[in-house]
């Protein structure tokens, strides 16, 4: 009977989904948005998958003081706050092979428009991290699909610039309230050569054709409830295109 049981329990760990999870720091403002990232944790565990962490091995823009806003005397390293959330159990992401990922999840946070891209500074003209556009690329091309939260749309779209790849991606929608400007972000997606659509936290939107998830969640004037519900949405729909 034990060896049986044991049999069993190789065989569920074989057939685990491994989901890759980029985080980009520790903190809403200057990193991963938290309440994101542990609702993306959670969804994929309760999946029945695997979540396998990563970040960039690179300085942070800048640290700011949650409280006031204001930007602190200090820096700090974008894996080493990432392991903050990833509870120490992370990799370097020139360490991941797509081999090794059945698909990938990207919490949102303003870490994905200062220390991934400069979207924040420069709009759709600034940079992106070539770890991370080689990372999107490669998945697209092999076929495993991709969920990005919140601000993490504006990477993909960034990431994609300049391919054969042209996504349909949402950051929100201008009909409901947001903190943020919604049409402007959408504007820069398009400007990049993607398709925004508009929706609310209580949607996602799927490229069927890439394997592209994506939701509003932050974007949106929404309750911490709206956004695990928002999250477990695109990661249910992320695992089915596994």
């Amino acid at each position: 009977m034990s060896y049986l049981w044991e049999r069993i329990k190789e065989s569920s760990l074989v057939d685990m989904k491994k989901i890759g999870v980029l985080l980009h720091g520790n903190g809403v403002f200057d990193g991963s948005e938290i309440h994101e990232s542990v609702f993306t944790l959670l969804a994929i565990a309760e999946s029945g998958a695997e979540a396998v962490c990563f970040a960039p091995n690179v300085a942070q823009y800048h640290v700011l003081n949650h409280m006031t806003g204001e930007a602190m005397p200090e820096t700090r390293n974008v894996l080493v706050e990432s392991a903050r959330i990833a509870r120490g159990n992370i990799k370097d992401i020139v360490d991941i092979k797509v081999e090794e990922l059945d698909g990938l999840v990207m919490p949102g946070g303003f870490g994905t428009a200062k220390n991934i891209t400069k979207w924040a500074f420069e709009g759709p003209q600034g940079e992106i991290l070539a770890s991370v556009k080689a990372l999107i690329i490669d998945l697209i091309k092999s076929g495993k699909p991709i969920a990005g939260l919140c601000m993490s749309p504006t990477t993909i779209a960034k990431a994609l610039e300049g391919t054969e790849f042209h996504a349909t991606l949402t950051v929100g929608t201008t009909s409901e309230d947001s903190p943020y400007d919604i049409a402007a972000i959408s504007a820069g997606i398009e400007a990049v050569g993607q398709v925004a659509e508009m929706a609310s936290v209580r949607e996602i939107v799927t490229d069927e054709t890439l394997k592209i998830v994506t939701a509003p969640c932050y974007m949106m004037e929404a309750s911490i409830v709206e956004v695990r519900e928002n999250i477990k949405q695109a990661v249910e729909k992320l695992i089915s295109l596994a």
